[in-house]
């Protein structure tokens, strides 16, 4: 057969479109997860962390399933289950929780310095699950990237100090988000981005009914409108519409590259914790800002390659097909 027959097939090699549309559908999901950490501070005021961290899943799980079951999704099969059961684990669960409790003890701004890790995180999650191999350069951005974002946040918050329990539950958290951001970017490409997220609210949604109950039980929520607002948006938006983008931009991906969109989020938490807590905020903010976004510029710049694709058998020549070649001497 000519090479240019319909009939031949060839292996060419994977090639990563450069489009800008995953960091783009990144930046969005990012800003509005900006405002969970000054939000959050704002809600422990009034009310229990364990009843923010498991209210908001509850809040968004009945807007996952009203959305689920008016469009009329397929359930997920086999191992999808347990794949969302990761991502429910990471996203809904753990993050939410560990960084209500942290946020009891610290402020906002400090809770941003060790959330400036999550890049990184995520980026080191996504390679590990995923089959992206970024060069050595990429790694060194994102290490210079996480470095000044801690830096930066580190200087709007008093410095890093010493290790505390609210560090180790952030530290957690952002285990517990790496993971779950990386798994369900790899499972939005099969399920859906918003799709993927609501079926991981749907699988979490028992449990945090029980938390929240047990929470109201231990301690009747007494807030304010302006905590009950700032609650309203991380059950809506943090916990749920801010997913729609960010899955979004991580199954298009590549998601090591669009994970670095995260430097910029402690900068944008800090600059809303100054305008909504009145913590300090001075000239270095500009600065260390103009870094951090210039290190996440420069990490999304960089061409990520996929790993190489495993070798395959060649196809099997078929009996008849055999019997019509010349013999060979």
């Amino acid at each position: 057969m000519r090479d240019n027959s319909s009939a031949t097939t060839r292996n060419r090699p994977v090639v990563l479109p450069r489009t800008p549309s995953g960091l783009w559908w990144g930046l969005l999901g990012v800003a509005a997860f900006s405002f969970t950490v000054p939000f959050t501070k704002i809600a422990v005021t009034g009310l229990s962390p364990l009843f923010i961290g498991s209210g908001r899943a509850v809040v968004a799980s009945v807007l996952a399933a009203f959305a689920l079951a008016l469009t009329r999704q397929r359930l997920p099969r086999g191992v999808q289950w347990a794949r969302l059961a990761v991502v429910a684990a990471g996203v809904v669960i753990g993050f939410p929780l560990l960084t209500s409790f942290a946020l009891t003890t610290t402020p906002a701004s400090h809770g941003a310095v060790v959330i400036a890790l999550l890049p990184a995180a995520t980026a080191t999650a996504a390679v590990l699950r995923g089959r992206e191999r970024p060069p050595l350069v990429f790694w060194l951005i994102t290490g210079l990237g996480a470095l000044a974002a801690i830096a930066f946040a580190s200087m709007q918050s008093g410095g890093f100090g010493q290790l505390h329990s609210a560090d180790l539950l952030l530290l957690g958290a952002v285990v517990a988000a790496a993971v779950g951001y990386a798994e369900g970017g790899l499972l939005a490409r099969e399920l859906g981005p918003w799709q993927t997220v609501s079926w991981a609210l749907v699988l979490a949604s028992p449990l945090m009914a029980v938390l929240t109950m047990l929470s109201l039980a231990q301690q009747p929520p007494s807030a304010s409108p302006v905590q009950w607002v700032a609650f309203a948006y991380l059950g809506v938006v943090s916990m749920f519409l801010g997913f729609f983008a960010w899955y979004h931009g991580l199954a298009i991906g590549p998601m090591a590259q669009v994970s670095q969109i995260q430097l910029v989020q402690p900068v944008l938490s800090i600059c809303w914790a100054g305008l909504l807590l009145g913590e300090s905020l001075g000239w270095t903010t500009i600065i260390g800002g103009l870094a951090v976004i210039l290190c996440a510029g420069a990490a999304v710049r960089v061409r990520l390659k996929p790993a190489p694709a495993p070798q395959t058998a060649p196809p099997a020549v078929p009996h008849a097909a055999r019997s019509l070649q010349p013999a060979k001497d």
